[in-house]
């Protein structure tokens, strides 16, 4: 017994060491989500995981700024539509598991579906469009929400799976990423004007309706469920450019605004909450919880030891945080720093391919116990 949990701190530490010290894109056998042996992986949410939907999405999706250089310069050398400068999480959550990148969806076409598909979409929301349309509520981007993704994502099994039984047998190795979603209902909500306390009462409809996913997800065979939580929204350029202020007590240790980390947390403890009661209610499933707010929390103190840029943003133009709204990354004249492996921001909203880095290093390290995967 021992002899095996010696070899679980092990390759704790060899994730951690080797996310941190530029082991990409090679990977060795010791990486712990290889011994999950996972054949798949499904994920579903946002501009955080999207690995190039909403850029086949019409008419908007080609017309956005991820569709074109500079995103994707670092790794990939031209856009893909992620969201940074290269890789995603999920990219290296896939890596670590020994499986390719997942591809997106709407590449019906070209893609090979064999071991996952991406399902998340850049600028969606937990609540459907109509339904923050109700509380006005916009949503500028897309209207592929979570109740879209999961259809897309039941059609797709339903492709592969001859019945019921057939797909919780095709599923029992597959790993689900319900998230990072909810987000942008937030966002949306807070820059067309709402107050905190109308924010605040959005909350328990973004997580029942993130959990009620996880748990359609759970009904058709997923075993092992992945719920991300928020970032410390007051931490990100956009948001500290919007409610920069002279006032030193409306930022913590971290420079970051208070009040908006305080939100993230509040929706974060009740998203917890509700997986518990996930839980119990689904107790053949395992289902975790990831912690995206402290994952971000190790990548600021990483980014303090190491020296990299924690304020600004690297693709981006004017003001302390070199973010502006109407001027932002792969927009004319926009400039990008010389060395993105230095900054953690990438646009001001999304980070680099080293602070996404970074971040899955840490939650990789802190979920893989709690999946049960045997050695």
């Amino acid at each position: 017994m021992a002899s095996v949990f010696h070899k679980l701190i092990v390759l704790r530490l060899l994730v951690l060491c080797c996310f941190l010290f530029s082991c990409v894109p090679q990977w060795s056998d010791a990486h712990p989500l290889k011994i999950c042996k996972f054949d798949q992986i499904y994920q579903l949410g946002d501009s955080i995981s999207d690995t190039g939907n909403l850029i086949r999405e019409v008419p908007i999706g080609a017309a956005t700024a991820f569709a074109r250089l500079p995103y994707g310069e670092t790794f990939f050398k031209n856009a893909t539509g992620r969201c940074s400068n290269g890789l995603l999480m999920i990219d290296y959550i896939a890596m670590d598991a020994g499986l390719p990148f997942l591809p997106p969806y709407k590449n019906l076409d070209a893609a090979d579906f064999e071991h996952g598909v991406n399902f998340a979409v850049a600028g969606s929301t937990a609540l459907p469009s109509q339904v923050l349309a109700a509380q006005h509520i916009f949503s500028p981007v897309t209207n592929s929400s979570l109740d879209v993704q999961l259809d897309w994502m039941f059609t797709h099994l339903n492709s592969i799976c001859l019945n019921s039984r057939d797909c919780v047998e095709k599923l029992q190795n597959a790993l689900f990423m319900v998230g990072e979603i909810g987000g942008n209902d937030y966002n949306y909500a807070i820059f067309q004007g709402k107050t905190m306390e109308e924010l605040r009462s959005m909350v328990p409809d973004v997580v029942a309706t993130i959990v009620d996913a996880a748990r359609k997800v759970i009904e058709v065979g997923g075993k092992r469920v992945v719920i991300p939580g928020n970032f410390p929204i007051g931490c990100l350029p956009i948001y500290k450019t919007a409610f920069q202020t002279n006032i030193s007590a409306a930022y913590d240790k971290n420079q970051c605004l208070n009040h908006l980390n305080e939100f993230a947390k509040y929706h974060n403890e009740e998203l917890q909450k509700a997986i518990h009661t996930l839980k119990q209610e689904k107790p053949n499933a395992v289902v975790i919880y990831a912690d995206y707010y402290n994952a971000y929390q190790f990548l600021l103190r990483v980014a303090t030891f190491h020296g990299f840029e924690r304020e600004k943003a690297c693709c981006g133009t004017g003001g302390k945080y070199n973010f502006n709204m109407m001027r932002m990354c792969g927009g004319a004249g926009v400039e990008v720093c010389s060395h993105p492996e230095r900054y953690m921001s990438w646009d001001g909203v999304h980070l680099t391919q080293q602070g996404y880095k970074i971040m899955a290093a840490w939650l990789v390290n802190k979920i893989f116990p709690h999946l049960l995967c045997h050695f």
